[in-house]
């Protein structure tokens, strides 16, 4: 097998600024290893292990639901399945994302400002999306905050 370059895997990261603000930025994935998972088996690309206290978690927001501002209860990993959903952030961005794509919900602590706390989500189009949640526990560090340009 030909040396590749690590991957890099993108993501929507959703947290809290400084302000109490929550604003979302593209970040990445990275640093992984080529080595096997298991005795016997064919090397690949693993990344970093995150280990303790986790949820796994799943659920399906109906055609035309729409969610009113909230925190995310825990750090987590939001995984599309199926379907595609919609996210706000305080700061007025707005991401939509379907299967392929990650977000990681960091937006805990935030500040209400003009009546909006955390961030609002909606299902996108006539589909449910079906969305598969892994929450962090207290012992479980969440990725960094990605730096927030000038």
């Amino acid at each position: 097998m030909a040396q590749q370059d690590p991957p890099s895997i993108p993501y929507w990261h959703v947290f809290t600024d400084a302000e109490g603000i929550s604003r979302q930025r593209q970040s990445r994935v990275d640093g992984f290893v080529m080595n096997a998972i298991s005795a016997g088996a064919s090397a690949q690309w693993i990344g970093q292990r995150v280990q303790g206290g986790m949820t796994v978690l799943f659920t399906v927001l109906p055609p035309g639901w729409q969610g009113d501002w909230h925190e995310n209860p825990a750090p987590q990993w939001i995984v599309p399945l199926s379907g595609s959903w919609g996210v706000e952030t305080m700061d007025g961005d707005r991401v939509e994302m379907g299967p392929g794509m990650v977000s990681f919900g960091g937006d805990q602590a935030t500040t209400e400002h003009n009546g909006k706390r955390g961030h609002r989500s909606w299902t996108v189009g006539d589909q449910p999306a079906v969305l598969m949640l892994v929450q962090f526990g207290p012992e479980v560090p969440p990725p960094p905050i990605p730096e927030l340009a000038g």
